[in-house]
């Protein structure tokens, strides 16, 4: 797949675009690097190595990549990938890829000991003693009840 200085022909396409085929034509050989990788192994055997969470991880990204691959098959054919089904198909896998992050998340979030938590703010309480009470009034406040 790849491609040296002399299989490319500068006089089929504008000079300035140079630098940003050949970035482009890096970026595919390294996917095509990253799938060879990952379809070494077999499906199950991963799957059987990653926890549920982490297969559906696995599945959702797997889907978005193909589908972003077809994206740019699309504009390289010249067909606006905007327009065609592929968007709708991107933004749902994108919905569950937010749904699984959350989970996540929340599975990640530490639990909450009710029991704990109830005596700790029932001690931070204060709580004032009968005695406390009568000679925390301000003497404004005994002049007011004096009047009544």
């Amino acid at each position: 797949m790849e491609m040296s200085e002399d299989d490319i022909n500068t006089e089929e396409y504008p000079t300035e675009i140079h630098d940003y085929l050949k970035t482009f034509e890096k970026s595919l050989s390294s996917v095509d690097e990253m799938l060879k990788t990952m379809m070494s192994v077999p499906r199950r055997e991963l799957f059987q190595k990653l926890e549920p969470l982490e297969q559906v991880k696995l599945d959702l990204v797997s889907a978005y990549t193909l589908n972003s691959m077809f994206w740019v098959y699309l504009a390289t054919q010249g067909i606006n990938p905007k327009e065609h089904p592929v968007k709708q198909e991107l933004e749902r896998i994108r919905t569950y890829m937010n749904k699984v992050k959350e989970i996540a998340d929340k599975k990640k979030a530490s639990k909450l000991d009710k029991g704990a938590a109830s005596r700790f703010v029932r001690n931070a309480l204060w709580e004032p003693s009968p005695e406390n009470e009568r000679t925390s009034k301000t003497p404004a406040k005994a002049k007011k009840r004096k009047m009544d």
